[in-house]
This record gives structure tokens, sequence and C-alpha cells, in this order.
């Protein structure tokens, strides 16, 4: 208890400190200010139900190739393994010590996979793909994890309508945001 009551004793202190001069009361300096890409993308959000899902689509054979090109360095082929981590295959007995997390065993939802290829992904050039091409590397990494793409080019409502299979391996927690609390 002590301990907390030191921390909180200290945190107070530091908010009551007087700033340095030329610095603004009240404003942090904390993080860097956004660029204009920061701000444009900062609100595209990709719900698991598909909600946010941008317009476009790619096929799997599209997907091989851009894979081959830009990821197979870090996944290894077919997405089996690199030092960016295994993409497919893998024990689908999460029970495990160390249970294998790909995207066939592990990712609840088809849609999350877009949104995370979109924002990160390759890691040193993130939201660099367009949506035609992250449509495609997730339709090829659908593919080589046995999951069915529904029709020959993934779209939008398509990849909504996959259903992964540990889909039901996870408890959903509803969280609603204050301003739309009853």
């Amino acid at each position: 208890m002590r301990i907390g009551k030191a921390l909180a004793a200290a945190a107070l202190c530091a908010t009551l400190a007087p700033a340095a001069p030329g610095d603004s009361p009240g404003t942090p300096a904390l993080g860097t200010t956004p660029n204009a890409h920061t701000l444009a993308t900062r609100d595209t959000l990709v719900f698991p139900d598909g909600r946010g899902l941008p317009p476009g689509s790619g096929t799997v054979a599209m997907g091989r190739d851009l894979f081959a090109r830009q990821c197979v360095a870090c996944h290894g082929e077919g997405g089996r393994g690199g030092p960016g981590g295994e993409l497919a295959g893998g024990d689908p007995d999460l029970t495990r010590d160390q249970p294998d997390k790909t995207i066939g065993t592990y990712w609840p939802y088809a849609t999350t996979l877009f949104d995370f290829i979109r924002r990160s992904m390759p890691l040193n050039a993130p939201w660099s793909l367009d949506n035609d091409h992250v449509y495609a590397l997730v339709a090829y990494l659908l593919d080589v994890n046995g999951i069915e793409v529904p029709a020959a080019t993934l779209d939008a409502a398509k990849l909504a309508a996959v259903k992964m299979p540990n889909r039901d391996g996870f408890r959903w927690v509803d969280v609603t945001p204050p301003d739309q609390a009853d």
C-alpha cells in the first residue's frame, strides 16, 4: 500500500510542477504531431462483421504472386514460417503449451486479417498496399490455410461471409462506447 501512495504522490507532484519556460500549460509533450496520412487513416476501422471493409477485390492467384514478391522473405514459402512468423499450417490444438497461432488455427474473423495486413504490412511500408492487393493476399492466405474462399474473386461481401475455424474459440465482449451507453 505504501508504494501505491508514493506513486500517487509522485504523480500529483509531477502534475503540479511548473512548466518549463515556453511550454504551454496543460499540454502534455507526448508522441509526435500526426501527419496527413495518419489523420486520414485513423478512422478506417474494419469490424468482424465486415463493416468498414473498402471496395476492391482480389484472387488467390493474384495473392500468390504478390506473396512471392513481398511476403515470402519474412513468412516463408506458403506462409509456413520465417523470421516474420508462421501464417499457415500448424497444429489446430490450441490447448498445448506452445500452440500454433496461425491464421487457420487461431484467427476468429477473416475481416480482421484484412485490417491487419492493410494497417501493418509490409513491415517496412505499412498502408502501402492498395485494397485489391490486400484482398488478394487475404484470399491467398485463406487458401493456404485450407479455408474455402467463397468465390473466384474475394471482395467485401464474400470476405465478411467467411467462417473461420476458430470463430467460436473466443468469448465475445461487447464494449459500448461511453457516449453511446443508455
